[in-house]
């Protein structure tokens, strides 16, 4: 709990960090205020509408009693003693699952159409307990606000580029040193903001995986849902931007793969995942 609050505080203070950056960079001391302000309107709303901000970037549908998913994630968060969170459907490319909110009182889980049709129901009941498990760690908010982030920095990315068009933010006795330093900035962000939602998002995983076997009590189930999203995920080929590579870390599965992009990978390797359930010591 002490360790998530404080990337939570990490989180949300590099969050104004980079705002009042970019508007000083963009604007002077003028751009400067206009930065705090930013970004103490963000911290605000990344804490108390992050999870909402997540559903309605997938265009979230709720479901209720009597929907298979619903059903399932009632039985499993009374086995695993949380209150009900909301449940939701939600249309991504690939077939994907993911929880989110500020607290286990205020969560919500959701599963696209197309992984509820290719797993077998028992896949199903172990990757909605993965992000059960999220909940109940209270990762929920260190992911929400990352995607909060990512949707900030992409708004950051087009400002600036419009900016640098522009010609705002520079006088011309800044000239070439002030336009070198906003082209940093704008190239560094998204990919700072990445490297640090990787960093705090792997090891989560891992619990989370082993939650999900404790309540299976058997690893498989989790396992062979993950061979099935890594081979689905073989054959997509989507180009990544800055909003979908740091939503990445909401999902039980990352849809980009290989190549550079793997470098920037928000979760471990399917093949580590595999070998670290294998080790979990069930308790019965």
């Amino acid at each position: 709990m002490i360790n998530n609050t404080i990337k939570t505080v990490f989180l949300l203070t590099f969050l104004a960090v980079l705002f009042i950056l970019v508007g000083g960079a963009l604007g002077g001391t003028v751009g400067l205020i206009i930065g705090v302000g930013i970004a103490l309107v963000m911290n605000f709303g990344a804490y108390w509408f992050s999870d909402k901000i997540v559903l309605k970037m997938h265009s979230a549908k709720e479901v209720h009693k009597g929907h298979e998913l619903y059903d399932m994630t009632q039985e499993l968060a009374r086995v695993m003693k949380l209150p009900m969170p909301k449940v939701y459907l939600v249309h991504t490319p690939s077939p994907n699952a993911f929880a989110t909110g500020r607290s286990p009182s205020h969560a919500a889980v959701a599963a696209s159409p197309s992984l509820i049709n290719l797993l077998s129901r028992e896949e199903l009941k172990a990757v909605m307990a993965h992000e059960l498990s999220h909940v109940k760690h209270r990762d929920t908010l260190i992911q929400a606000i990352a995607v909060t982030i990512g949707a900030s920095i992409a708004f950051i990315a087009e400002m600036m580029q419009w900016a640098l068009i522009f010609g705002m933010g520079r006088s011309e006795d800044e000239g070439l040193t002030s336009l070198v330093g906003s082209i940093a900035l704008l190239i560094l962000a998204p990919i700072i903001a990445v490297i640090i939602q990787m960093a705090i998002s792997r090891q989560r995983e891992y619990m989370a995986d082993a939650g999900a076997v404790q309540v299976m009590k058997t690893p498989m189930p989790l396992i062979n849902a993950l061979m099935k999203l890594e081979e689905f995920g073989k054959n997509i080929r989507t180009q990544p931007s800055p909003t979908k590579m740091t939503a990445d870390a909401l999902y039980i599965s990352n849809p980009f793969k290989g190549g550079l992009m793997g470098l920037f990978s928000t979760h471990p390797a399917t093949k580590d995942r595999i070998k670290a359930m294998k080790t979990v010591k069930i308790v019965r």
